[in-house]
């Protein structure tokens, strides 16, 4: 639905990493991966709260459930830290050979 159905130019690319989701179903955490820089990603993060209700819209239609929990997207930075350890480990082994 992020990639094919929203067409707000500033969601680029955005992945789905997880997903919480309260006890009563009325409220959900969307952690969301976007590659790119700082301005990429503030940029891509406010457009996927503008789309709140669309993407809400559509959940409801496309789900039957009693609610449609209340979302609220959040920027997953673990991969971009799993990415730097890696890097740093790199460069540590190419020091020592």
């Amino acid at each position: 639905m992020l990639r094919a159905e929203l067409k707000d130019p500033r969601v680029g690319f955005a992945t789905v990493t997880g997903v919480e989701v309260s006890g009563d179903l009325k409220y959900a955490k969307v952690y969301v991966s976007v590659l790119g820089s700082k301005e990429e990603r503030d940029s891509s993060m406010a457009g996927l709260k503008k789309a709140q209700g669309f993407i809400r819209t559509e959940l409801g239609r496309r789900i039957r459930v009693r609610y449609i929990p209340e979302l609220t997207f959040k920027l997953d930075e673990s991969l971009d830290h799993g990415t730097r350890v890696m890097k740093l480990l790199n460069e540590v082994k190419a020091k020592d050979e």
